[in-house]
C-alpha cells in the first residue's frame, strides 16, 4: 500500500547528476550480534553488487555487544576497505539502538537496513532502488517465500495482519530487516526500544511514501535466531505504542481527556440517578436509598469520577511533556569505533 505525502521528493538520477564520479551514494546500515562466520561473506555480496551497478556504497556495521569475534571480523574488513565503518557498544542495547547509531553516520541518498546472518540477498538492492526511483520513501522486504520454522513464520504472520489491521499501514512483512529509506525521513523518526519494525508505520503517519517488493529470503546456514517467544508479546505492547504515538502523540489529552470526561460524565450520571430517587421515592424497588452506601452503583460511580479526574489530569501532564519535550538524547553506550567516519553517532 502507497502513502500519499505532501513534499516534493528528489529522483535519485538527478541526486547523483552533481557528482564527479557519477556514482550513485548508498549506505547499508548492519545491526550484528554473534555474527562473526557471516561477516566475510556478506561484505564480498555486498562488494559484488556496489560494483556490478556502480554504486558508492559505505558500509556501517553496528556490533550490539557481540562475545564470539564479531568485532575483530568488523575491525579487520574496515582495515582492507576504507567503505567499512564499525560502530561497538558495550553490551547488548537492541536492534533499534544499533539502527539508530548507523543511521547517524550513513552518509548514502538512500540507506539500507539488512541482517547480518545472510537471510538477506544483497542482490535484491537493486530491485529497492528501483521502487525508489517511482517514488516512495520507505520500501520494505516482503519474506514471501520463508525459510524459517513454522513457529516463528505463524505468529509472524498473526503479528503482520494485527499491524496492517491496526495502523492502515498494509504490508505484508512488518518484520522484515531488509529495508531502504529515503535520507532525510530518517532524521524524523526516534527510534527507541524495539521500535525499528514499526518505521513504516511512523514514516507513514509523517505522509512519506511506503511501499514494498518480494524479495529472496535464504535459508539460515549460520548461527541462531535471536527471537524468542517473548517476541510476540513485545511486538504487541510496542504496536499499542504506536498506535497511540501516531493517532495522539501530538495531542495526548484528545484520547486521556475523552477517556476522562467519558467516565466522570457516567460516575456523575449514576450519582444524580440515585440522590433524584432518594429525594423522590425514598425508596426504588424496595431498597431504602437512605444509606446509599449499600447500593453497588454508589461506588461504581465513586469510581468512575476518580478515575475521569485521573484520565484527565494525566492527559493535562501529557500535553505539558509534549508541548516541552527535551531534547533527544542517547541511550546507548559505545566503546570503539573502526573505520572512516566523519560523523558522532553520539550527537
Amino acid at each position: 500500500m502507497i502513502r500519499d505525502r505532501r513534499r516534493a521528493w528528489t529522483p535519485l538520477a538527478e541526486a547523483t547528476a552533481g557528482k564527479e564520479d557519477g556514482l550513485m551514494k548508498i549506505s547499508a546500515v548492519i545491526p550484528v550480534y554473534n555474527e562473526a562466520e557471516s561477516l566475510v561473506r556478506l561484505h564480498e555480496e555486498l562488494s559484488t553488487v556496489a560494483k556490478a551497478h556502480d554504486y558508492d556504497m559505505d558500509i556501517v556495521f553496528v556490533d550490539d555487544g557481540s562475545d564470539d569475534g564479531t568485532w575483530e571480523q568488523v575491525e579487520s574488513l574496515a582495515a582492507r576497505d576504507t567503505r567499512v565503518q564499525g560502530i561497538r557498544f558495550r553490551r547488548n542495547f537492541g536492534k533499534a539502538a544499533a539502527l539508530r547509531a548507523g543511521f547517524q553516520v550513513a552518509e548514502g541518498e538512500v540507506v539500507f537496513t539488512l541482517d547480518g546472518d545472510l537471510q538477506d540477498d544483497p542482490a535484491e538492492i537493486p530491485r529497492f532502488l528501483e521502487a525508489i526511483e517511482q517514488g516512495l520513501d520507505v520500501v520494505s522486504g516482503w519474506k514471501k517465500v520463508r525459510h524459517d520454522p513454522w513457529h516463528k513464520v505463524g505468529p509472524s504472520r498473526i503479528f503482520n495482519w494485527m499491524v496492517s489491521r491496526v495502523t492502515g499501514v498494509r504490508l505484508h512483512d512488518h518484520n522484515c530487516g531488509f529495508k531502504a529509506y529515503r535520507r532525510p525521513l530518517l532524521a524524523e523518526i526516534r527510534l527507541y526500544g524495539e521500535m525499528h519494525r514499526f518505521i513504516p508505520v511512523l514514516a507513514a503517519a509523517k505522509g512519506w511514501k511506503v511501499g514494498e517488493v518480494v524479495v529472496n529470503h535464504r535459508k539460515r546456514e549460520f548461527g541462531k535466531s535471536k527471537y524468542g517467544v517473548l517476541r510476540m508479546v513485545k511486538g504487541f505492547l510496542d504496536l499499542l505504542t504506536v498506535s497511540f504515538l501516531t493517532g495522539f502523540g501530538q495531542r495526548p489529552q484528545h484520547l486521556l481527556g475523552t477517556l476522562g470526561l467519558v467516565a466522570f460524565a457516567a460516575g456523575g450520571i449514576g450519582l444524580s440517578v440515585l440522590t433524584g430517587c432518594w429525594v423522590v421515592t425514598r425508596t426504588v424497588d424496595g431498597y431504602e436509598l437512605l444509606h446509599l452506601h449499600q447500593r453497588a452503583v454508589f461506588y461504581f460511580s465513586i469510581v468512575s469520577l476518580l478515575l475521569g479526574a485521573q484520565f484527565m489530569s494525566v492527559g493535562i501532564l501529557a500535553e505539558m511533556m509534549t508541548a516541552h519535550r527535551s531534547r533527544d538524547e542517547g541511550f546507548y553506550s559505545i566503546a570503539e569505533r573502526t573505520g572512516t567516519a566523519d560523523n558522532d553517532p553520539d550527537t
